[in-house]
């Protein structure tokens, strides 16, 4: 069954507390799951959601602190466990890999997993069955990388169209692949279907490449460490508020926002969500841990995304 949604297995900053896990995020986007950084605690978190590692097929880590990244051994040792046969691919900035190597190997453990060390640098590029996947430097107080993943632009059929060129059977299914039938063209009897985007932006400072990989976002899961009030000892530890990280998703066109990595220093959560509403009239969402969001219906046509208006 084709399904795109993220289960958020974890909505801390820097250390967990009584209700919110260190990160943890995984997105099931058809055949292609990912989880994004795997704090102190995923592997529970994601029996708790009814989660295997089985269809786990990447693990992007946007950087090596702690809370976005201990814990990558237990989910590698849980593959190795679970005798996942296909290769799982992981993802992290390529000055890292001496942190990525002492995590892979942590414990002793019977390792029979594929795990394959994929590093990413400026202008990373991998093509997925789910579309292209990308990496973007961000600016923290360590190399830090936001993911962006794009399915391609294509076209939807349209039956009245179809049955009003005498287009049936096999001749479909040979248009789509030749984009001729006949005399008929692909475009007679279909229109544009947008692909659909997802960004993953964690711990940064304000910076361009949080704009490129949250521009025309159908899903857009970014940091909202502080409040306003503390605009300052953000902007000084290379965090967002969550009115700037609303304000991003404004500008960018987002569609569906997933505010997270809440500091404890707030005791109430429900200011992120006010804050962020004086930005963004779009849905928001405030993540809470194993909370599920699916990814927003595909749109009709290209000219249905909300435009930018940070151009």
């Amino acid at each position: 069954m084709i399904m795109r949604e993220l289960i958020v297995l974890g909505t801390a900053s820097q250390v967990p507390t009584r209700h919110r896990n260190h990160n943890g995020y995984l997105l099931r986007w058809d055949d292609e799951v990912i989880l994004f950084d795997p704090g102190e605690g995923t592997q529970r978190q994601m029996l708790l959601a009814g989660l295997a590692v089985t269809p786990l097929r990447r693990v992007c880590i946007t950087h090596f602190h702690g809370d976005h990244s201990l814990g990558l051994p237990g989910i590698i040792q849980r593959i190795s466990l679970d005798k996942v046969r296909h290769p799982v691919l992981v993802h992290f900035p390529a000055g890292g890999r001496e942190y990525f190597d002492r995590l892979r190997h942590a414990t002793s453990f019977y390792d029979v997993a594929d795990v394959q060390p994929a590093p990413v640098s400026d202008g990373f590029l991998a093509e997925t069955s789910a579309g292209t996947l990308t990496a973007l430097p961000l600016r923290h107080s360590i190399e830090t990388y936001g993911y962006r993943l794009a399915e391609p632009d294509g076209r939807r059929m349209v039956p009245s169209l179809l049955a009003a060129h005498g287009i049936t059977g096999p001749m479909i299914s040979d248009l789509q692949r030749t984009g001729l039938a006949g005399r008929v063209t692909l475009d007679q009897v279909s229109v544009p279907r947008p692909g659909q985007r997802f960004a993953f932006v964690m711990d940064t400072g304000m910076c361009d490449n949080v704009f490129r990989l949250a521009e025309g976002a159908d899903l857009l899961v970014i940091e909202s460490t502080f409040l306003s009030e503390d605009a300052a000892m953000a902007a000084q530890v290379g965090h967002l508020t969550a009115g700037q990280a609303a304000s991003v998703a404004r500008q960018s066109g987002v569609r569906t926002l997933v505010l997270t990595h809440f500091s404890q220093r707030y005791a109430d959560s429900a200011r992120f969500l006010d804050e962020a509403r004086a930005e963004f009239d779009g849905d928001i969402v405030l993540a809470e841990d194993l909370l599920r969001v699916p990814v927003p219906p595909r749109l009709g046509s290209a000219n249905d995304r909300a435009p930018s208006s940070r151009h």
